[in-house]
């Protein structure tokens, strides 16, 4: 009885149905775990029309270390411009987190071929109560190599990384950049059998910079940081019949997460801050600033995931800083959790920033704020202050544009070199007394204001007369600084030797400070005429 009015059921819908396309059927159960080393999967129905109002996602999980390789046989769905009633996802992980998907597609136009950069990537159908297709049909593999990598960052391997990578193979990867950016690409890795041509094994590396736009490598030699001219960056690794290596290992950055500063003061954070970061990404933002300066970067927000309760190390979602442009300079600190960290500085003109995220928790992020610290020497007398800043550093600013105190005390120019000096009875300067001791205090203003936004650094400059030492400090008074803004912060001590004596070296000589001499002169003098007048009274 159940057979026969299912029967009859079936019949009054293909009879009142309005055509083909009616045959769909609403939702059934779909989607899994794929965790064979390679497979295939499809659509419901398919190669019939898929169902309506049906979600299906497929979680292909491969061997920890391995990667997986996607690939569409076949691609019919519904078609909208911005693919928002059918659609396929596709995610470099898992399919809750939004940062890692790689693409939404519809239409009959199949996607690309997918890499993922670790060992998970979800696939999720979505249809619609209306219009049903074909459907889709796709396979994947793991440790395929090759294939299309998109997103914010990910890595790339050659086969069988770290072992030995096997002979003729020959693997291809398209990386295209997250949104309207360059590609930046980083070896951390590379053991390549080497050629005085490279004509043996290789990576090429198609779309950076170069007359040819292309670059191969071999040997032991890391190839240097490579950025895209455009948006897309082609990576080929070529090995021949015999003698391998260990091969090479790499980064991709794009998008929110890679940029190189080169403004003196700036704003940055995570990516989609305040919103929850993306997992599994490894994201480099590089502060470069003229020669000269050090950089200093304020802390206005962080929330990351917790440390590792057992050891209290941030083994998981860390925030990094080095001392330079790379991973292989000095760590400045590392941080997770919610606690905001000290400012940091550099010693020279370039400072990296480092975010990795892992598979699971996500928070906040973080949100920085940067200053360079213009390279200068003070130093003071008992009686005034000396300031030396190289023009060059401050180009094209005007010597009218560095002033001690006020307007009317602007530095003067001389051998390249922008100059104040001034009295303590001048120029705003004023006496305190801090921690018990006497000091002369004054602000120096450095103007960078232009295009009528407003832009004026500001040092207090410090000097304790007793011992002739000068220190100067920044006050941020900058909104950018967050719970900064108004404080005093150290910046720097007087520079090394060699750097003072590049500052002085084409100034003017300037006077020496004689009050000590001639105070010692009148000391001495008032000696001897007290002896000479005590031999008087005893000869009297």
């Amino acid at each position: 009885m159940l057979a026969e009015l299912g029967s009859c059921l079936l019949l009054v819908v293909v009879l009142l149905g309005p055509g083909p396309r009616a045959h769909a059927m609403k939702g059934i159960k779909c989607g899994g775990v794929l965790s064979a080393p390679s497979g295939n999967f499809s659509s419901p129905n398919f190669p019939r029309l898929y169902p309506y109002n049906t979600e299906c996602s497929w979680l292909i999980v491969v061997a920890e270390g391995s990667s997986v390789l996607l690939t569409f046989h076949a691609f019919d769905l519904e078609y909208h411009d911005s693919c928002s009633f059918d659609y396929l996802e596709v995610y470099n992980g898992a399919s809750g987190d939004k940062g890692s998907l790689l693409g939404r597609f519809c239409g009959r136009v199949p996607p690309p071929p997918f890499a993922s950069s670790w060992h998970v990537m979800s696939v999720v159908f979505h249809s619609d109560k209306h219009v049903a297709s074909r459907g889709f049909s796709a396979g994947y593999q793991k440790d395929v190599c090759g294939g299309v990598l998109m997103g914010l960052s990910g890595v790339l391997t050659s086969p069988e990384y770290p072992d030995n990578y096997p002979n003729n193979v020959e693997c291809h990867w398209v990386i295209h950049a997250s949104g309207p950016a360059t590609v930046k690409l980083v070896f951390v890795d590379f053991q390549v059998e080497g050629s005085e041509e490279c004509t043996y094994d290789y990576v090429a590396v198609l779309g950076g910079p170069g007359p040819a736009r292309g670059h191969h490598y071999c040997g032991s030699t890391r190839p240097p940081t490579l950025v895209s001219l455009g948006h897309e960056l082609q990576v080929v690794f070529k090995s021949d019949f015999n003698i391998g290596g260990r091969g090479f290992k790499a980064y991709y950055f794009s998008g929110e997460c890679q940029e190189v500063y080169t403004a003196v003061r700036g704003n940055f954070s995570s990516p989609q801050y305040p919103s929850a970061y993306p997992n599994n990404i490894h994201c480099h933002w590089t502060i470069r600033l003229p020669p000269g300066y050090r950089v200093k970067v304020f802390f206005l927000d962080l929330d990351l995931e917790g440390p590792n309760s057992l050891t209290r190390t941030c083994d998981f979602d860390h925030l990094a800083a080095f001392d330079g442009a790379s991973e292989e300079a000095s760590l400045l600190g590392n941080w997770c959790g919610h606690h905001l960290p000290a400012p940091v500085t550099s010693s020279r003109n370039q400072l990296l920033l480092l975010l990795h995220t892992d598979r699971s928790t996500t928070r906040r992020g973080f949100s920085v704020a940067y200053i360079g610290v213009v390279p200068m020497n003070v130093s003071c007398s008992r009686t005034d202050f000396q300031i030396l800043i190289p023009a060059q550093a401050l180009a094209p600013l005007e010597r009218t544009k560095v002033y001690l105190g006020s307007r009317s005390c602007a530095a003067q120019e001389a051998g390249g070199t922008f100059r104040i000096q001034a009295r303590f009875d001048t120029c705003g300067t004023e006496s305190q007394r801090r921690n018990n001791t006497s000091v002369i205090v004054s602000m120096l203003y450095i103007d960078f204001s232009a295009g009528g936004q407003e832009d004026i650094h500001e040092y207090e400059v410090r000097c304790e007369p007793r011992r002739k030492e000068a220190s100067v400090h920044l006050l941020s008074g900058s909104n950018r600084l967050g719970p900064y803004a108004a404080t005093a912060e150290h910046l720097q001590e007087a520079p090394p030797r060699d750097e003072v004596e590049a500052l002085e070296g084409p100034v003017a000589m300037v006077p020496q400070d004689t009050s000590d001499i001639v105070f010692l002169g009148l000391c001495i003098l008032a000696g001897v005429l007290m002896v000479v007048a005590i031999v008087v009274l005893m000869l009297l």
